[in-house]
């Protein structure tokens, strides 16, 4: 039994291996902190939709312990690491799940609905703007997301599953090549919006996805989908914008609640996407209100500026 290094959850992971060679993942996902029934729920799913979620080879839920097939070691960051010039490839395969996914009728999952928006949303202000040492407009920030996301959620329509981590440390490259991925970490599983996903993925908070990237990514998918683009660019940018301003608060709340300071190095990144995200017009209110509450000295605050 080999142990493998923690993530930001209270989940652990061991790698077993027989003597013939064979092997799998152990995973605990250890009750109250943990449940891992949706993840269950979710890879049975994506498994009999056609999609690589790894086999579950037998489980004790109500005690939290899960074994699944071993994907191996190679992550899909750890390969770009070492091979950029395989990004691209890698990136168009990393696609393939999320426009299959909107061929297929979503799930049963709840609605990634208004009030899952709000409630991500205002991490923000619960974590991060506390911990710079503002005292913001509340009302104002739900008053300016519930105008951004009104359009958003209404082009939503009966919704595809979206599996809400997605990005280049829960893919793992298999055996078949830079395109034969699979899938992990999608146990938060809700019905949403298409374009979620392909933001977690294309403005990823641990890995630099240059914007020429991302331009051609988004191009590519949307000629394999063929969604209006002009609104689903509208609809990216301000999911982009949810998920990001979530992921600050995130990562604020992993500091000062969790005593993981680490996560404070990666906001620098978030608040940029985040900036890039604010420039489009669709989220010109929200853009108003960050304009008006939190300077822009402290947009981009980590380290000494947070204590832990």
């Amino acid at each position: 039994m080999e142990p493998l290094p923690g993530d930001a959850s209270f989940r652990r992971y061991f790698r077993l291996r027989r003597a013939s060679g064979a092997r799998a993942m152990l995973m605990h996902a250890p009750p109250p902190h943990e449940d891992p029934a949706p993840f269950l729920s979710v890879a049975r799913w994506l498994s009999a939709q056609g999609l690589r979620a790894p086999a579950v080879l037998a489980e004790r839920a109500a005690d939290g312990w899960v074994l699944l097939e071993d994907f191996g070691d190679a992550r899909v960051r750890d390969h770009l690491d070492a091979a950029p010039q395989d990004e691209r490839a890698v990136y168009e395969g990393a696609l393939a799940p999320l426009v299959a996914l909107t061929r297929l009728p979503a799930g049963r999952w709840e609605a990634y609905d208004w009030a899952v928006y709000l409630r991500e949303a205002r991490l923000l202000v619960e974590w991060y703007t506390p911990a710079v040492g503002l005292s913001v407009d509340e009302a104002g920030f739900e008053a300016a997301w519930a105008q951004a996301l009104a359009p958003v959620i209404a082009r939503t329509g009966a919704g595809v599953t979206v599996l809400r981590d997605y990005h280049a440390e829960n893919i793992m490259l298999l055996a078949g090549g830079l395109k034969d991925q699979g899938l992990l970490d999608f146990q938060d599983a809700l019905v949403g919006h298409p374009a979620y996903d392909l933001v977690s993925l294309l403005q990823d908070a641990r890995r630099d996805v240059s914007p020429a990237l991302e331009a051609a990514m988004l191009e590519h998918y949307l000629a394999a989908t063929g969604f209006d683009r002009e609104a689903f660019l509208a609809d990216y940018a301000v999911l982009g914008a949810q998920r990001n301003a979530k992921i600050v608060g995130i990562f604020v709340r992993l500091c000062k609640r969790d005593g993981k300071p680490r996560y404070l190095d990666l906001i620098p990144r978030v608040w940029a996407l985040l900036e890039r995200d604010l420039a489009h017009p669709a989220l010109a209110p929200v853009a108003a209100w960050f304009d008006a509450n939190i300077p822009a000295e402290l947009r981009n605050a980590q380290g000494g500026s947070i204590a832990a």
